[in-house]
């Protein structure tokens, strides 16, 4: 099992002092978030794709390429990467590049976006969600899997005889998860594939996760890569954690009441209720998590968001120490096995 934080890299006001980081800010407090992420003893660090003045990370390729430089043993990743709106020689390119520069420790998650304006943005029409992925994908996979490619599709202009560069690693592509919060489709683009499934888990109940991967399964089997038990599974999940459940949850409401995930919506209490959302202590983080497999079953990956919503970045540090001494041990105990990455 691999434990790992990420970030969207929101660069939301933090509602206790009413300041917002700046983009230069939030960039270089997301590289000291990582460094200590790997520091604590977590396994991977991934951050997010945004195009609005919100966020901070709009090129996650190069982030990482300045992680690469910074980190010795952490997995970098996406979380995610738009296959929509990205060309797919970019991303080959871009992610092969990072993969050189860490020595292998990278994946990409990829993903189609959930704000609509941004295809505009980039030429496309949101219509097309659907089929730009799938065929953004067969392209990407193609450009890493061949030498030289071949190809014309709905999108793009074609290509002849094209080969991209660098090559992947050692000519072992970035392994590929696919991350959705709803989408069917993107469970089935990952099991046609062979890849992993990334289950966002942080605003839906139980269920609605739960059946999300049992589908993904159920079309990991049939399109004949192995058993529903072997099919790559990861999960998402937002914490924060402080000694007493008491002291946790006074401190976060205001950032969970001002969240754009979150806000103007549930109260806390009833969103902690019916989603997999975790403010507490030690012990109820390690509860919370331990259940998830009751209905997905053993999975490979559990992935923190514990940036979000303005938190300062001394009290998302703060978070990375308390999770890294007193979950992260139980957790690997209690959670060893479960299919992996290739």
């Amino acid at each position: 099992m691999q434990i790992g934080v990420y970030s969207l890299g929101d660069r939301t006001p933090d509602p206790v002092t009413g300041r917002a980081p700046t983009d230069h800010e939030r960039l270089l407090n997301t590289a000291r978030i990582a460094e200590h992420a790997e520091a604590a003893g977590f396994d991977v660090f991934a951050v997010g794709e945004h195009h609005t003045s919100s966020y901070a990370v709009s090129a996650p390729a190069v982030l990482l390429g300045y992680l690469a430089a910074r980190t010795s043993r952490i997995l970098l990743s996406t979380a995610t990467a738009l296959i929509t709106t990205n060309d797919p020689v970019r991303v080959a390119e871009d992610y092969a590049t990072v993969q050189h520069l860490c020595g292998g420790r990278l994946d990409l998650m990829l993903g189609r976006g959930i704000f609509g304006p941004v295809y505009a943005w980039f030429g496309r029409d949101p219509d097309d969600s659907r089929r730009l992925a799938t065929e953004n994908y067969r392209l990407l996979r193609r450009l890493w899997d061949e030498d030289t490619v071949d190809w014309s599709g709905d999108f793009r202009t074609p290509l002849r005889g094209f080969t991209a560069v660098p090559r992947p690693l050692a000519g072992h592509p970035p392994f590929v998860w696919h991350a959705s919060v709803s989408s069917e489709e993107t469970a089935e683009l990952a099991a046609a594939h062979g890849d992993g499934f990334f289950a966002n888990h942080i605003m839906w109940p139980w269920q609605h996760t739960a059946r999300l991967v049992r589908t993904f399964r159920e079309r990991y089997a049939a399109h004949g890569h192995g058993t529903a038990e072997q099919a790559v599974v990861g999960l998402g999940g937002h914490v924060f954690v402080r000694p007493s459940s008491q002291d946790a949850v006074r401190e976060f409401r205001p950032y969970f009441d001002n969240a754009p995930l979150y806000g103007r919506g549930p109260s806390l209490e009833e969103h902690m209720n019916t989603t997999p959302m975790t403010v507490g202590s030690p012990q109820q983080v390690i509860d919370a998590v331990l259940g998830y497999r009751e209905y997905v079953g053993d999975y490979s990956r559990q992935l923190f968001l514990i940036d979000h919503a303005g938190l300062p970045v001394d009290t998302v540090l703060e978070q990375l120490d308390i999770l890294g001494a007193e979950v992260l041990p139980v957790l690997r105990r209690e959670l060893a096995g479960g299919s992996r990455p290739a």
